[in-house]
């Protein structure tokens, strides 16, 4: 444990000396001192880490919760439910289009649907926070796409468990999403409606309970969740949602920093360890070519959002670029994919894809002024006379 964290803040201090993002190197650091690299091996087992990596998503989730103002969501639902969609519709559809042109099966092209289709809520959030874009004005509809998806990451799984199963009974799959989407519902109720009440309970002026308090709210409901169907970090993006709204918001916010960037570059590096080099030269064209896929449906999507939201290239530009990266959702999708016996070239590509987006896809986000200027702009042109 202690090397994983000298390791990755090790490649960080020598990368930030170049301008690289951290998350690659957090990345790099797990493949290099994983099980699949020559040399020393800190952990034999990627599963050890499991249960930090998880912690590291949730503070992560639970962090863009804090950010993502009710007050957004009520404001700008409709032009964020457009903005979602179109990402979905793009990303998603891309990406079943992709699938069934590989030819490896039904199963394998709906998995890599969701591949494809879903950005890496942590990989994100990560970026946002590195390029002190927290504040910017196309954070918020990027936060409402990852919402959208995020709703429509619970559903989907319900939905693809029982194909990816082999069960035949429509009834359980439609019970199974049911139970998601209430689920998710009472917790959209509860941030719009019991904001007040939910303030009385955390607040405290002693930082030590505050602190334990949001912390174990956030752990407990991400449990909850899991239980529920509905993705372990979307029950911690609503506990934040809620106190972020909480006369301790502000004070939760700077209280949940060290823990945020400790616990998520051990997520990173727990993802790296689980990447074996070796596979990656039998599916090194597919991966290219739907690298390709998803820069220019990213593009595409960044263009729609920014011309409901009414913003310029430099705008549409961050959005294509900061929601590049896919990570932790395609990951889930490969082990089920491999638990499902599912083509077994289906996991080589997804580490392969998922790796060369997380690099990419921080890299590219820093330099997005570089994509605008070839964008189109929405600003009407000068009639001449």
């Amino acid at each position: 444990m202690g090397g994983a964290f000298l390791a990755a803040a090790l490649l960080a201090r020598l990368g930030g000396r170049i301008g690289l993002p951290t998350i690659p190197l957090f990345i790099l650091a797990g493949i290099l001192l994983g099980p699949h690299t020559p040399g020393i091996v800190l952990l034999s087992d990627p599963h050890d880490l499991e249960m930090l990596s998880a912690l590291g998503l949730v503070l992560l989730l639970f962090y863009l919760g804090l950010e993502f103002h009710l007050d957004d969501l009520k404001t700008g639902g409709r032009r964020m439910a457009l903005a979602g969609g179109a990402y979905l519709l793009l990303n998603v559809g891309a990406g079943l289009g992709f699938g069934f042109a590989l030819g490896w099966g039904v199963s394998e092209a709906l998995v890599l649907a969701g591949v494809l289709g879903i950005s890496s809520s942590a990989i994100v959030t990560k970026v946002l926070v590195d390029l002190g874009r927290i504040g910017n004005p196309e954070t918020k509809p990027i936060l409402g796409i990852i919402v959208v998806e995020d709703v429509f990451l619970a559903l989907y799984l319900a939905a693809l468990q029982p194909i990816l199963s082999g069960a035949d009974s429509l009834s359980t799959a439609v019970m199974d999403a049911g139970k998601a989407f209430g689920f998710l519902l009472l917790l959209a109720l509860a941030a719009r409606f019991g904001t007040k009440v939910i303030g009385r309970l955390i607040n405290t002026p002693d930082d030590e309970l505050l602190v334990i308090s949001f912390l174990g709210a956030a752990v407990f409901l991400a449990g909850v969740s899991e239980w529920f169907g509905v993705a372990d970090a979307i029950g911690a993006f609503m506990v934040g949602l809620m106190l972020g709204s909480t006369t301790s918001g502000e004070r939760i916010r700077k209280l949940v920093h060290p823990l945020r960037d400790a616990f998520g570059a051990i997520f990173f590096f727990g993802f790296g360890l689980s990447i074996d080099p070796g596979d990656l030269p039998t599916v090194l064209w597919p991966v290219l070519a739907a690298v390709a896929v998803t820069l220019a449906m990213n593009v595409l999507a960044g263009l729609a959002a920014a011309r409901i939201y009414d913003f310029g290239p430099g705008p549409a530009a961050n959005i294509s670029t900061t929601l590049l990266a896919r990570g932790e959702f395609a990951l889930i999708l490969a082990t089920m994919a491999a638990a499902a016996g599912l083509d077994e070239r289906l996991s080589p590509f997804i580490a392969g894809y998922v790796l060369l987006l997380a690099v990419l896809g921080p890299l590219v986000a820093g330099r997005s002024q570089l994509l605008a200027r070839v964008l189109p702009s929405n600003e009407p042109r000068p009639v001449r006379l």
